[in-house]
């Protein structure tokens, strides 16, 4: 038999070192304030490329940590790194290393592709990691979906170029970018005066320098192009790797743009939000509620955004999972049917006043704050109760969360009125939550776009009445000659809207002051069109609904919780855990034999089984360490319940249950067990009372 000839090993595609990953050192991190994202352009790929050989794999990985480059360049930037560990260690950031070193060893989450040296802003979840974001889906799933009766779809990632087009995103979807004007590295402007502003606060004596620092950072996502340059230049910022000079920032858009098909004449984006594929299917949706407002729509998938710095883990990524909610509520009433049942629940509100004044975060119920006009309406003072409850169910600190008021020339280009959900890390204030009024501007966009009729009927809450309105009367004859094959379109849509009246209104306003206007995304001379104005008897009005919008980054939240819930048992530094909410928790209980004995370890299937039967996620350790150990491991995976197993089973079938944060232990049988742990992770039941039904037992840890 001859020989095979073996299959040349490929030589891999060189990956840009400015893409790679590089952890910073714990003690050289300072902490940052986290601001929303914005937009950004195709961007060059810098840098060397990864060798084939392992010596030069881990040369590049040297130079990925240092910003790569070489010479003049590579000293100023090991002038920089000796600075920076000059600095003294931040207990904060020292506790979030040893966090992410845990999350890291129990595989929770990682950089993707971490054997070609990762790409930033791109994470793989393990099994702990991807267990707990279906938890925190499927919680938020049942507190929104099947709580406010929402409609849930699910729609195509790989978006044509004309949504965006339509929407504004390809024109307005933008970050403001700098480059190092020697190496041409890119930065996020914002993100560098942030860091270096906040640098300069801790060590600033006056009490006026402090106040004007903290303002810029109050109002840093407020400042224009040239207002941020403005600030760069006064404060003195340089590339942070190698103290060169910074370009003036320009706007990149943050979008991932593609082929549809082989012929690379069809555009495409990954969408960067899940919003337009509610947008575009609104008349389906509408018909599911049988043709009636208010109704919501909601849904939960992965979103793409080309970050120009991704950062800080979880937090600033280029991949990601959204859950968004669009309710769909009438323009000129936009009371909510509950809001009277959360009238008197406090939120923490950080109004623009506060940001502008430095007042800080004001504590009000939300009816106060809907009728002093601070929050917009019921619908969306509605949700933002209902997104702090959230957030606080799923184990977020209650004192650290706030909602911060967009300033005006901050907000998106559709909302008129946005409350982001922020959570403070060791990172500073995080955006999780986006609340936004978007008005109807996307269903307007998009009909006049498409032709296709995206609006209500809403009928009048008195009956019929007579009302002025106005008719269009059209030269078909002239549209037809001058249109040739698209009049029909345009005929198709006027036919539509022939008794829509406030559609016809809205071609009037357009035309007043103009010589031709968009009629579904044809170009039309307005001498061709004529208005007439009438009467008529009306039973409602048609019109575009206004759009609340909550908007949730999971991964975001994900990390928040990991964060919050990071602690150390007393007396023991080297001993983390995640004390976290038994409903996120990737496993609701361990299954420990105390020992390696034939007898307790056939017991393990019988539990396996009966936990399995009751949707009871688990995770059995028949390692032969020590149970102190192996309760250590399942601490470390924030598994709230241990289940072990003793020769005392073999007597009474009994088992003790033990608690995770208070390492407290009772006894009980093992039939019990579905019904207790199901008690105490949907909450019916706490700890501390069911501890009080069942025989406790002391057992000192550290002995075992």
């Amino acid at each position: 038999t001859p020989t095979p000839t073996p299959t040349p090993t490929p030589t891999p595609t060189p990956v840009p070192t400015c893409e790679l990953e590089a952890e910073p050192a714990p003690d050289t991190v300072p902490a940052k304030q986290e601001k929303k994202q914005p937009q950004k352009k195709e961007q060059p790929k810098k840098g060397g490329a990864v060798s084939e050989t392992q010596q030069k794999k881990a040369q590049n990985k040297k130079e990925v940590a240092g910003g790569g480059g070489g010479g003049e360049t590579s000293q100023k930037k090991k002038s920089v790194a000796t600075q920076e560990q000059q600095r003294p260690v931040d207990p904060v950031i020292q506790k979030r290393h040893h966090l992410e070193e845990l999350l890291k060893k129990k595989f929770f989450y990682i950089v993707a592709y971490e054997i070609y040296g990762g790409v930033k802003g791109l994470y793989d979840y393990g099994p702990p990691g991807s267990a707990m974001l279906a938890n925190l889906i499927d919680f938020w799933r049942d507190f929104f979906i099947l709580e406010e009766n929402m409609l849930q779809i699910q729609t195509a990632s790989l978006t044509p170029e004309i949504v965006f087009q339509v929407s504004g995103h390809v024109d307005k979807f933008e970050d403001l970018m700098v480059r190092d004007v020697e190496n041409h590295e890119c930065y996020r402007a914002d993100h560098l005066l942030e860091d270096a502003v906040e640098a300069l606060l801790k060590t600033a004596e006056s009490e006026e320098k402090r106040k004007e620092l903290q303002n810029v950072l109050d109002v840093i996502d407020n400042y224009t192009s040239t207002q941020l340059g403005e600030k760069l230049k006064e404060y003195n910022v340089r590339a942070p790797e190698t103290n060169n000079e910074l370009s003036d920032p320009f706007p990149f858009n943050l979008m991932f743009s593609t082929q549809i098909g082989p012929t690379g004449k069809f555009k495409g984006y990954l969408r960067p939000e899940t919003a337009q594929g509610m947008f575009v299917n609104f008349a389906r949706l509408l018909e599911q509620n049988g043709g009636k407002l208010p109704f919501a729509a909601a849904q939960i998938g992965p979103a793409y955004r080309n970050e120009i710095a991704p950062r800080s883990g979880l937090l600033r990524v280029r991949e990601f999972t959204l859950a968004e909610i669009e309710h769909f509520v009438d323009p000129k009433n936009k009371h909510h049917p509950k809001f009277s049942t959360i009238k008197d629940y406090v939120l923490p509100l950080f109004n623009r006043d506060g940001q502008l004044n430095s007042t800080g975060v004001v504590h009000l119920p939300i009816g106060e704050a809907v009728d002093k006009h601070i929050v917009n309406n019921e619908t969306l003072g509605y949700f933002l109760v209902r997104v702090h409850m959230f957030l606080l169910k799923v184990g977020v600190k209650p004192e650290k969360v706030r909602f911060r008021q967009h300033m005006k020339n901050e907000m998106a280009h559709y909302a008129c009125d946005c409350w982001d959900a922020e959570i403070f890390t060791s990172y500073g204030w995080i955006e999780c939550v986006g609340n936004a009024d978007r008005a109807c501007y996307d269903l307007s966009v998009h009909e006049r776009a498409s032709g296709k009729m995206l609006t209500a009927f809403i009928p009048f809450p008195d009956g019929p009445r007579d009302q002025e309105v106005v008719s269009i009367e059209v030269d078909k004859g002239a549209i037809g000659s001058s249109l040739l094959g698209q009049s029909k379109q345009v005929f198709q849509y006027l036919e539509k809207i022939k008794e829509d009246y406030e559609a016809i209104q809205l071609l009037k306003d357009q035309v007043e002051n103009a010589t031709s206007i968009d009629i579904a995304g044809v170009n039309v001379e307005c001498k061709f069109l004529k208005f007439v104005p009438s009467v008529a008897k009306l039973s409602g009005r048609r019109d575009h609904p206004s759009v609340i919008e909550p908007s949730f980054g999971l991964g975001r939240i994900l990390y928040c919780l990991l964060e919050h819930s990071y602690d150390v048992r007393e007396g023991d530094e080297q001993r983390g855990f995640l004390s976290l909410k038994p409903l996120i928790a990737p496993y609701k209980a361990s299954i420990l034999p105390l020992v390696n004995d034939n007898n307790i370890l056939a017991i393990v299937p019988r539990l396996v089984k009966l936990l399995t039967k009751h949707r009871i996620s688990h995770r059995p350790d028949v390692s032969g360490v020590s149970v102190g150990r192996r309760y250590a491991r399942t601490d470390e995976l924030g598994i709230p319940f241990g289940i072990t197993i003793d020769f005392e089973t073999l007597s009474n079938d009994t088992v003790t249950l033990r608690e995770r944060d208070s390492m407290e232990q009772i006894r009980l049988k093992i039939d019990h067990l579905p019904n207790i742990i199901n008690q105490l992770v949907y909450e019916p039941s706490e700890w501390e009372n069911i501890r009080n039904i069942y025989p406790r037992v002391e057992v000192k840890e550290h002995d075992q």
